[in-house]
């Protein structure tokens, strides 16, 4: 089975240094069906391969001048067999004959050491993917260094143009492409590939102990659809500057609002503590959850794996398995978990497509504009960075550093920071008040800001 990839013709491309599609995904695809026969004729009774390829071009400038500029290509193989159900696993950087030969035999070898799991094996045959649809994700585009290096100076450039811009880490601008193919012993053969268009810029404002730090950034499947690097740079300015001043808050119990970029690490959180990993293991707050009302019941949270273009899309999972369209969240209570096949023989539960996480989720229900969202908050915190790792999967207990703007009678009044934002996953999934259509598109999870009922901000 091949997953057909449409779009410009590459033969125009390889010549400005884009790789042929075609003839890269044919010899991955030889190397992968190469080492499953060499491996089921070395006694696996069960193999899995897959087999990538990623090359590009990145620019890092600073201060109107080149810091870095790297070429990339990468190629690899990563082998597992099961010999009953005895799991080895072995990769290599090398595509050649003899060294995929290799990589086979240790992987063959691991297996015989390893300890039996009855969970281990390939995915059930009967869940492989039959259908690949063009998501349009594939969109080659020479960028040379010339013209990268001219976009992220005009990044950078459009950033520092207002004087209390005092300083700068510099701005970027990044093209790639990644082709892989997968197959195992149970006849499955998918390829899959996309690219991927990138600008960035960092900004410091201020002088002395009034400096302030903001950035921001796009990325984008086709190079098409990415802002003009200037637009880039002046956001990145105009975040940084809107910063200038900030000051300390008293400690207090009140509503927080989670700007686009923050909400979907909280929905980060919740789709890790619904991963069949954490779940077997027991380190899951939301284990024995099924069925539960975890979130107000006007909100769902659907996946979304074939949208075209987007950050998460693919018409199979890291095992072959078939994605497809589902609500993970159906009125706020929870109708599935996050499971590859081990995981879900683990839990006594079918696969859910999910091996090698998420793809594309999406909010639903009411969402409001911006204006709303601070009508509806009111008085509290809008939170645009938070800092730290003291999230806890196991209990959810929820307290990280964060800075943003303090909201008075719908207004943002002035910057905020150095404050701890406090509470518990459980409760914050349930407390959620309102979310917006301000929806961040630039990541697997887009989400828009999240308005969260009373948390503890914990100040000075």
């Amino acid at each position: 089975m091949w997953e057909m990839l449409t779009g410009p013709s590459d033969k125009t491309m390889v010549s400005q240094g884009m790789p042929d599609r075609e003839h890269e995904l044919d010899s991955l695809s030889q190397h992968v069906e190469e080492a499953v026969n060499r491996a089921i004729q070395s006694g696996a009774d069960e193999v899995e391969a897959s087999a990538s390829m990623h090359s590009g071009l990145g620019v890092n400038v600073r201060l109107g001048e080149v810091e870095t500029l790297e070429h990339n290509r990468d190629r690899g193989i990563s082998v597992t067999v099961f010999v009953g159900r005895s799991k080895g696993h072995a990769s290599s950087a090398d595509l050649q004959a003899g060294s995929v030969e290799n990589c086979v035999q240790r992987a063959v070898e691991i297996a015989r050491y390893t300890q039996q799991d009855k969970c281990n094996g390939l995915a059930n045959p009967e869940r492989l993917a039959r259908d690949f649809p063009d998501l349009d994700l594939w969109h080659p585009r020479a960028l040379d260094v010339a013209e990268a290096i001219e976009r992220a100076l005009e990044c950078e450039s459009a950033g520092m143009t207002d004087k209390r811009i005092s300083n700068s880490e510099g701005a970027s601008s990044s093209s790639s492409v990644g082709l892989s193919v997968y197959a195992n012993s149970n006849g499955f053969t998918g390829r899959s590939g996309g690219t991927r268009f990138g600008q960035s810029c960092v900004l410091i404002a201020g002088l002395g102990e009034s400096m302030q730090r903001d950035y921001w950034y796009d990325s984008r499947r086709s190079f098409t659809d990415l802002e003009p690097p200037a637009d880039t740079g002046s956001k990145a300015a105009a975040r940084t500057l809107a910063r200038l001043g900030a000051r300390k808050i008293t400690t207090c119990k009140l509503p927080v609002l989670f700007a686009p970029e923050v909400a979907r690490g909280l929905i980060g959180h919740f789709i890790s503590a619904i991963s069949g990993g954490a779940l077997y293991r027991n380190a899951s707050f939301l284990k024995d959850t099924l069925g539960e009302q975890l979130f107000p019941d006007w909100l769902s949270i659907s996946e979304h794996p074939l949208l075209n273009r987007a950050a998460g899309s693919a018409s199979f999972d890291a095992e072959g398995v078939a994605t497809d369209e589902r609500e993970i969240i159906r009125q706020g209570e929870l109708t599935g978990y996050v499971l590859s096949s081990y995981s879900a023989r683990r839990l006594a539960l079918e696969t859910t497509g999910n091996a090698g996480g998420v793809h594309n989720l999406l909010l639903s229900g009411g969402q409001m504009p911006v204006g709303s969202l601070h009508d509806q908050l009111n008085n509290g915190l809008l939170v645009t960075e938070v800092m730290g790792h003291g999230v806890s999967m196991v209990t959810g207990d929820y307290s990280r550093g964060a800075s943003g703007f303090w909201v008075e009678n719908g207004e943002i009044t002035y910057p905020v920071e150095e404050v701890t934002i406090a509470g518990n996953l459980k409760s914050m999934f349930a407390g959620i008040k309102a979310i917006g259509d301000d929806v961040d598109e630039r990541a697997n999870i887009q989400s828009g800001s999240i308005l969260v009922e009373g948390m503890t901000i914990a100040g000075s």
